[in-house]
């Protein structure tokens, strides 16, 4: 039995002619905004209030910010501004000095053992794994042969 299996399916279906539903309705309702403020307002005021509104309301149908619609760029612009803020950073610890870490002048600090220990990389670690894993098989294959 075969199945259809849905394609493009990150594109929106156009709905309204060109347009899609959520573009349509970014544009109706800044359009229907602008009617109101031009019937309850004086002329020149729903002009100057409502033409960044208009703008507002064709940005958020047809722009787009990296390939992302203008309205998650709003949305995160908000959390931030009204979020609150952790701001964590690293303390520095002072080193405390013991009695017996104080030098003398003219004499030489003791010096750190541990500097000269061989570091563990993990080549070294995977390859003394794979050695013990040979010699471990060929032991217990000569177990076996007797």
């Amino acid at each position: 039995m075969q199945f259809q299996v849905p394609q493009f399916v990150e594109v929106e279906d156009k709905i309204f002619g060109p347009l899609t539903a959520v573009q349509f309705i970014y544009l109706v309702g800044g359009g229907g905004f602008l009617v109101a403020l031009w019937f309850v307002m004086p002329h020149w005021l729903a002009i100057v209030i409502g033409g960044p509104i208009a703008l507002l309301g064709a940005g958020l149908a047809f722009y787009k910010i990296n390939d992302r619609p203008l309205i998650n760029a709003l949305e995160s612009g908000f959390q931030y501004l009204f979020r609150t803020k952790l701001y964590i950073w690293e303390k520095k610890q002072s080193k405390t000095v013991l009695p017996d870490e104080i030098t003398l002048p003219g004499q030489t600090p003791a010096e750190d053992p541990a500097k000269y220990a061989p570091s563990a990389t993990s080549n070294k670690i995977k390859d003394l794994a794979w050695s013990l894993d040979i010699k471990e098989s060929m032991y217990s294959d000569k177990k076996q042969q007797r």
